[in-house]
């Protein structure tokens, strides 16, 4: 289900099968109605920061989508050794070369990763003593394969021996294998063999400097100040952006309802979900409801969720805060989050919150948290098929 808020007026935008469909239906309604509201450090949205790509350490570009209000915090000051400072609430997340770890973690002697470069590697690039010794062979080859008339192999024209040189019909900088080839051997005129030597030059891309993230020590953590905090939210797949000079983590953690105005997107079971429980508490199992009991079901939860948000609104409209405001809307609400885990705490998430044929302890865990579980075991199946298949041989126990 999808609603919406609209200059006092709430907007029933009808009922969609899955979360992202209900967003995007709350999205062309807001471009479509623009909001006068004025929204806090507006002027950053849509711009761009620099991210990292956390496999290669490289640098790349994400555009910032929400600026959110994270409330009056007490921060620290982490400075490193080449000098950068970072001030940041203890909670929020910094890269480090073992992974993300909160502020209030680190101290004197860690490392965090900051914004550094490194030399560009040389591609098809022939050091000058290898070009040198090819050079000196072909040469010693013009007498035999050359001659005393030929004719040039690019131009077609034909000049006496002294006038043609030996041209490496396929580049050396494209094929360093066929630089000792006689049959890559062939004349050419002067004129174009230097131009097609010149040429030949671009091939090889030269070096230069990568902009790149490297470990940095901390050299101090002290108490700063407390003040109103604010986060940046980025457009993935890298959630981070550099703060300072420090590589931080993309925003929140999970969206709080105390710092923002929550969507009006809502959970309502689909045909597939089994409705009626039986049999005795730590016995049971879940059986197919009736279309009556589905159909029902829906309406009433589609109605209280209607009722619900509205009354959420009306209490920000009259400047409750948010965070007392929200303690109308019911769990049905959907949230979002970024989490980060190693496959060890993935393999114990997904032994408690999912029911396998192959699991040595049986578990019994809510159908809705198993359908996260579920998306994210496909996921790590893909990135991590040896390590997935050795989880299931043992019985989908962690070590």
């Amino acid at each position: 289900m999808a609603q919406v808020g609209h200059q006092g007026a709430q907007h029933y935008l009808g009922l969609y099968e899955n979360r992202e469909a209900a967003q995007s239906a709350v999205l062309e309604f807001r471009e479509q109605h623009p909001s006068t509201r004025l929204r806090k450090l507006d002027s950053v949205r849509r711009n761009h920061v620099r991210c990292y790509d956390e496999d290669t350490l490289m640098a790349q570009r994400a555009p910032i989508t929400d600026v959110i209000e994270s409330g009056v915090k007490q921060l620290i000051k982490i400075s490193t050794a080449s000098g950068r400072s970072l001030r940041c609430s203890v909670d929020h997340a910094i890269l480090t070369p073992e992974g993300w770890a909160k502020a209030g973690e680190l101290a004197v002697g860690d490392a965090v990763m900051v914004a550094a470069t490194a030399p560009r590697p040389s591609e098809r690039l022939v050091p000058p003593s290898l070009r040198r010794g090819i050079g000196v062979w072909t040469s010693m080859q013009r007498e035999r394969l050359i001659a005393d008339t030929d004719r040039c192999h690019l131009c077609g024209e034909a000049y006496p021996r002294e006038a043609l040189a030996l041209d490496h019909v396929v580049p050396v900088a494209e094929n360093l294998r066929a630089a000792l080839d006689e049959t890559n051997l062939a004349p050419a005129c002067q004129d174009c063999h230097t131009r097609k030597s010149a040429t030949e030059q671009k091939l090889a891309r030269r070096g230069g400097k990568l902009a790149v993230a490297k470990p940095d020590p901390i050299v101090s953590v002290a108490p700063d100040a407390e003040e109103m905090t604010y986060d940046l939210s980025v457009e993935g797949p890298w959630h981070n952006f550099l703060a300072n000079g420090v590589v931080v983590h993309n925003s929140y953690n999970e969206e709080s309802g105390r710092y923002r105005e929550l969507e009006p997107v809502f959970y309502i079971p689909g045909e597939d979900r089994k409705l009626v429980q039986r049999g005795r508490p730590g016995k049971y199992e879940f059986v197919d409801g009736t279309p009556e009991q589905h159909a029902a079901l829906g309406k009433t939860m589609e109605d209280s969720y209607r009722q619900s948000y509205a009354a959420y609104r009306e209490m920000l409209a009259d400047g409750v805060a948010r965070e007392v405001a929200r303690a109308t809307l019911p769990v049905g609400l959907f949230s979002t989050m970024y989490a980060t885990c190693n496959a060890r705490s993935l393999m114990h998430f997904l032994g408690l919150r999912t029911q396998h044929e192959q699991a040595t302890v049986p578990s019994f865990p809510q159908r809705e948290i198993e359908m996260v579980a579920e998306k994210m075991e496909a996921e790590w199946a893909r990135l991590m098929p040896l390590t997935y298949a050795a989880f299931n041989a043992n019985g989908r126990v962690a070590p």
